[in-house]
């Protein structure tokens, strides 16, 4: 016999799916929200259900965002010779606090894993090209995760776009093996972006 009460186990339930939120974590959050005046649990409640019916993805860069095409997209001081491929739409944020890349994105929601039977159909590898062929784009930087998968993937994309011409560079290695680009400081993305090589 469970000594929770059953809300607050089925929320404990739901907060330990989210991604970094253990057990414990998932428990002092849901008692801190019990916890929570009515007014913040509402705000919260309606923030959630809103989340998904107020966002699209861009159809230029297939970010997430409140309008299409995002606000990136749609600036016009955007260095539009640059794309940076990224993985999620969560690993534009950190690039973006860096100051050092003003060029547009392209957004693959996620990366090529064989062993699970993700392939290039899967993501947004092909969506990418026929950005490519406008004759503006004269750099891709490649900023997948460095982790197998992501390595795997940036070596797809590289020989897609090397035949076309256009330089490939991909983040130095600052970074750590194995970490993902939301989780790093901006100082180390900021040297990461400056220090890219070809590749």
């Amino acid at each position: 016999m469970s000594i929770t009460a059953e809300p607050i186990a089925r929320l404990v339930q739901a907060l330990s799916k989210l991604p970094g939120m253990g057990p414990k974590s998932a428990q002092r959050l849901a008692y801190h929200l019990l916890l929570s005046p009515d007014a913040e649990i509402e705000e919260l409640a309606a923030s959630l259900l809103s989340l998904k019916g107020s966002l699209v993805f861009c159809s230029q860069c297939f970010n997430v965002a409140d309008s299409d095409p995002c606000s990136i997209c749609a600036d016009p001081q955007r260095d539009r010779t640059v794309i940076c491929v990224v993985e999620r739409p969560s690993d534009i944020p950190p690039l973006e606090r860096t100051g050092k890349l003003d060029g547009l994105y392209h957004v693959l929601n996620g990366c090529l894993r064989p062993a699970r039977g993700i392939g290039p159909d899967d993501i947004r590898i092909r969506e990418l090209v026929p950005r490519l062929h406008s004759g503006e784009v004269k750099e891709v930087i490649l900023a997948t995760n460095p982790t197998v998968e992501g390595e795997t993937t940036a070596m797809y994309i590289r020989q897609l776009v090397e035949p076309l011409g256009i330089k490939v560079t991909k983040l130095a290695r600052g970074l750590p093996y194995g970490a993902e680009l939301e989780y790093a400081d901006e100082m180390t993305l900021g040297q990461a972006i400056n220090s890219r090589q070809e590749f």
